[in-house]
């Protein structure tokens, strides 16, 4: 069994980042853990990728391209498309099947992709088709999720990522060091969550539209809270035990590790013959042999 974890979010929530600070962590480990870009506009990132989708095709392609005159949005799920025309390509560049092989997916940031379209589905059943358990992890900058009103628009675009998908699912605030004090201490009261916390913020707002859609807001707050269907998991990347404790939690969902063989050391008791001349006695399994 192969294990993955598909690494998704809206752009700039930290995909490349997150995983270059889990290749290092398991450096540190004396693990191994590879990444695989899947994003075709991709201009830096600090790691070296195992599988770079630039190789088959760059957004440029697309774009420049005088027929189909993409744009960047249209360009980005063309060449995600064209990824899935040439998988036999991808399968050819992840090699053979290695047991607790771990690879991570950067995928690009076009929400478009997670939330309703079949691209990054069709993807995923292609890994699971190459015996990969896929772990879907969806990032989120905690920056735009301070305030009520944006809290519950990045939970619901997490759970439409999760209907979509229909995988084990992680969610992640990152850039937590980029909070203030203040700004912590509003996404604590959120995290629990507490709809009546979320609630009071959007009350809080006099605009028209939060009056005209205030039981819409407490509808949606009430369902977030009672079905406990979306969670968000905070995440330093400065900090390796709050890397650590992610990783483990994300382990589990995938079952890593548990098909390994459990290594046991045989003991052999001595004969009997062997016991002669020694004094004390020597307890075998059946009963005491004295000298």
């Amino acid at each position: 069994m192969r294990y993955a974890q598909l690494v998704m979010g809206p752009a700039g929530s930290g995909k490349s980042t997150y995983c270059s600070n889990l290749v290092r962590h398991a450096e540190d480990a004396r693990k191994i853990i590879r990444v695989v870009n899947l994003d075709p506009a991709a201009e830096y990132f600090d790691y070296e990728p195992m599988v770079d989708i630039r190789e088959l095709i760059h957004v440029d392609d697309a774009m420049e391209d005088e027929d189909m005159k993409f744009g960047p949005n249209g360009g980005l799920v063309f060449c995600m498309e064209y990824l899935l025309e040439n998988s036999d390509w991808l399968k050819e560049q992840l090699g053979e099947d290695v047991d607790d092989d771990y690879i991570l997916f950067d995928c690009p940031g076009q929400i478009e992709l997670y939330t309703h379209m079949r691209t990054i589905r069709q993807l995923v059943e292609y890994l699971q088709n190459w015996n990969f358990n896929v772990c879907a992890v969806f990032l989120v900058d905690a920056q735009f999720m301070v305030d009520g009103g944006k809290f519950i628009s990045g939970t619901m675009a997490a759970l439409s990522v999760m209907v979509n998908l229909e995988l084990p699912h992680v969610n992640l605030l990152t850039k937590m060091d980029l909070l203030s004090k203040s700004a912590r201490s509003v996404l604590d009261n959120y995290l629990d969550p507490d709809p009546t916390a979320l609630l009071g913020d959007l009350e809080s707002n006099s605009s028209k539209w939060s009056e005209n859609h205030k039981r819409l807001s407490e509808a949606i707050g009430r369902i977030i809270e009672d079905f406990s269907l979306v969670r968000f998991i905070p995440i330093d990347l400065r900090d390796e035990e709050s890397i650590s404790n992610v990783l483990l939690t994300i382990d589990n969902i995938l079952q890593y590790g548990e098909d390994a063989d459990v290594k046991t050391r045989e003991f052999e008791y001595p004969d009997e013959d062997d016991l002669e001349g020694r004094s004390e006695d020597f307890e075998f399994p059946g009963g005491v042999v004295d000298d």
